[in-house]
């Protein structure tokens, strides 16, 4: 038996032979240990862990979405001038109308022109009869009639009294003048003896009495003066009130009759013979067609960005026409206010009142800025991030970002997307949470 010397492994995995063994030793044999199948196995782990941790620590760990490129929008990123303006709907209407409401109330007795005709200022329309109206009319006519009546009598009773006054003074001064007369008489007369002291005495007290009643009666005569006018003035003033009045139900006697305010179009006719109309209850409309407005509602949120005399712009026929903003109505009505523009120049040909045009409202002027075109992304982000595609384009990913104006085509980039890029500005409905879009073919 051989017996085989093995010295202790230095790593190098070499063996040290002894001598030959003698016949019948046994012979040691020294496993080995670095084969070729280790060396692969611990090769192939090495090489797994190396990639586990490179996957752990630099690996992407975004969720992902194949979508196919087809499917989606992308844009171009791009700088250039950029103007804010609001898209406006706006309908055609006549430059002037004027609505036909009834002053006072009746029914429709018989109507004297179609809608959609033609008519002239001061032309019939529409007649109502309104039998209240007429007595109240007749029933007035009486009470002038009977006032004035009252007026002529209480004049002509302050006229005999102002007569009878006058006849009183008359005879007061008759009577002033005949004493005085007597009294220069009895003066002589006295002086010889010829009258007693007691007859003088009477005459010259009479005469007194007679002075002092003239004071009285000019007095009253200047007192009936100034009320005889007074009172003449008053009935003169009431006379005229009732005539007024009178008047006023006269006129509303030629309401009854509508006439055209102004030459125009009928429009439209709300009246017809036998219907009862109340007052102020609308009986149709004429339209001024010399000239068009167009009327539109804007977003309450730009009510204090549009004033008079901004501009507008609407496509129509292959032609661009301007218009400028007339008239702001503030009133707002479910969130929305209206406002009139007129054409810049001639209206375009063919026009008609009801037509709708979209118009662009300008908010501001024209400045450089960088621009994303509108899509569906903003419903889903509101323009808080966006899927930029890389220069690859093999795949995009989310980036913040942050917008400004906008118009019906871009929006305004303020921060997070640079000129030349590409974003995905397609509808985001189908993306969720994704982080990652791997585009597809």
């Amino acid at each position: 038996m051989q017996t085989v010397t093995t010295e202790p492994d230095s790593g190098l995995g070499h063996q040290t032979v002894g001598p030959p063994p003698g016949p019948g030793t046994d012979r040691r044999i020294e496993k080995k240990r670095w084969t070729l199948r280790n060396i692969a196995i611990l090769s192939g782990g090495g090489l797994f862990l190396l990639v586990f941790l490179y996957y752990l620590v630099l690996g992407d760990h975004r969720s992902r979405l194949n979508v196919e490129a087809e499917k989606i929008t992308i844009s171009d990123v791009t700088r250039g001038q950029f103007q804010e303006f609001d898209p406006v709907q706006g309908s055609v209407q006549p430059i002037q109308t004027f609505f036909l409401d009834a002053v006072e109330g009746g029914r429709v007795d018989s109507t004297f022109v179609e809608a959609g005709s033609f008519v002239k200022q001061g032309d019939r329309i529409l007649k109502l009869v309104n039998t209240n109206l007429q007595l109240d009319v007749l029933y007035r006519e009486a009470l002038l009639f009977e006032q004035i009546n009252n007026a002529r009598n209480t004049r002509l009773a302050i006229e005999q009294n102002t007569l009878t006054l006058r006849g009183q003074l008359t005879d007061v001064t008759y009577q002033i003048q005949r004493l005085l007369r007597q009294d220069a008489r009895d003066t002589v007369l006295l002086q010889k003896g010829l009258i007693s002291q007691q007859d003088f005495q009477q005459v010259n007290d009479e005469h007194l009495y007679w002075i002092q009643k003239k004071t009285l009666t000019l007095d009253n005569i200047r007192t009936d003066s100034v009320l005889r006018r007074t009172q003449i003035e008053q009935l003169d003033a009431s006379v005229k009130r009732m005539q007024n009045n009178l008047e006023l139900v006269k006129r509303s006697m030629d309401n009854l009759v509508v006439r055209a305010p102004i030459s125009g179009q009928l429009t439209s006719r709300s009246a017809e013979i036998g219907e009862s109309k109340s007052p102020g209850q609308r009986l149709g409309q004429i339209d001024v067609l010399d000239g068009f407005k167009v009327r539109g509602p804007i977003d309450e949120f730009y009510i204090a960005r549009v004033n008079p005399g901004q501009k507008g712009e609407a496509d129509l026929n292959g032609k661009t026409y301007t218009l400028t903003v007339k008239k702001v109505y503030p009133e707002v009505r479910d969130g929305r206010f209206e406002v009139d523009m007129l054409f810049d120049g001639a209206a375009p040909p063919g026009i008609r009142r009801g037509q709708t045009l979209q118009i662009r409202l300008e908010l501001g002027d024209l400045a450089e800025a960088v621009m994303v075109p509108r899509g569906g992304f903003y419903q889903k982000t509101g323009g808080q991030w966006i899927y930029v595609v890389d220069r690859s384009g093999a795949f995009a990913t989310k980036r913040p970002i942050k917008l400004g104006r906008q118009n019906p085509q871009a929006f305004e980039v303020l921060e997070g997307l640079e000129p030349g890029e590409k974003a995905v500005t397609s509808s985001y409905d189908n993306f969720g949470d994704i982080d990652k879009l791997v585009l597809t073919k």
